[in-house]
């Protein structure tokens, strides 16, 4: 079975439009409810002088004005928060919300808003090591009655998290590179990789499954998802106006999905024949909502009218 989730836009934002965010958000979420898994958003705390909403926060809240939906983050930055910490808010919203949270995390990248924030920017194999011990941390509050831990970069000592959040939530790595496709690997229920077109993924998969093998671990345990933008429309020439220049199908290395909903569809078989059961969507157009309803009534049945046969 093919699955979607919504990516709520929540950095970036058009500061015209504020007063109308909720409002606008809430009708999309309506839309997707019942059709598609999950919603999802990104972590940022800063870009320049744009709008963007904090991450946990815009998510607790959500979720409980849509309880039809799961929600995720596509990658929440560990360097933000304590990793203790970060497992209990996770548990905490786990419980409240019926089971319904995804914790997916990411190493960082955005230099301006750790500097900005007051937090070290340290070099990327030490962030895929705090990463690491991060997700050996949540793991332990999660399953062991007292967890205490005591890495190279992190420590925990006797901690409870309770009520622990049964059953676990998936735990979801954002990776691209060598290293954090050996933490995949290791550790991930998910792996998400974003804007990364069909033979650029391709190769990441051979890399994935190599690292997996490295681990001793049989890739197909691991949940393969897609995240990037996506615009489409009744015709070519309203998705190309719909995509602007923030989405193109035809860049490998920033790629998203343009066209009409067959066109859609033959895009998205292609990370389907490499394993890809889960599309998480930026949709082109907020607070438009063409390219979701075309996704809802049409995209995603035709794909999973495909995948039936």
């Amino acid at each position: 079975m093919i699955q979607f989730g919504f990516t709520m836009p929540l950095d970036q934002l058009d500061k015209t439009k504020r007063a109308r965010y909720v409002a606008d958000l809430d009708r999309a979420l309506t839309l997707v409810s019942g059709h598609f898994d999950a919603a999802w958003c990104i972590d940022h705390l800063q870009f320049g002088d744009t709008d963007v909403l904090e991450g946990f926060t815009t998510l607790a809240y959500m979720a409980a004005r849509h309880p039809q939906l799961k929600f995720g983050h596509t990658v929440l930055c560990q360097s933000f928060r304590n990793p203790a910490l970060l497992a209990k808010m996770g548990a905490t919203l786990h419980f409240l919300s019926g089971d319904r949270f995804i914790l997916g995390l990411g190493a960082g990248w955005h230099e301006e808003e750790y500097l900005a924030y007051g937090y070290e920017f340290p070099a990327a194999s030490v962030r895929v090591e705090q990463l690491e011990e991060t997700i050996q941390i949540i793991k332990a509050l999660w399953t062991e009655p007292i967890a205490t831990f005591h890495g190279k970069h992190y420590a925990i000592q006797d901690a409870y998290c309770e009520p622990k959040p049964e059953p676990r939530p998936p735990i979801m790595v954002g990776a691209f590179q060598p290293k954090m496709l050996r933490l995949t690997a290791r550790h991930a229920d998910w792996w998400n990789v974003s804007s990364t077109g069909p033979a650029t993924y391709a190769r990441m998969v051979r890399e994935f499954e190599q690292a997996c093998a490295d681990v001793g671990r049989d890739p197909a345990t691991v949940r393969r998802t897609w995240g990037g933008g996506c615009a489409c429309a009744p015709t070519e020439a309203e998705a190309q106006h719909l995509a602007g220049d923030r989405v193109s199908a035809d860049d490998e290395d920033d790629f998203g999905f343009v066209g009409t909903p067959a066109q859609i569809v033959e895009q998205m078989e292609r990370f389907i024949d490499l394993g890809v059961d889960y599309f998480m969507v930026d949709c082109s157009g907020f607070p438009q909502l063409t390219t979701l309803e075309l996704l809802v009534h049409e995209v995603l049945p035709a794909l999973n009218a495909i995948k039936a046969l």
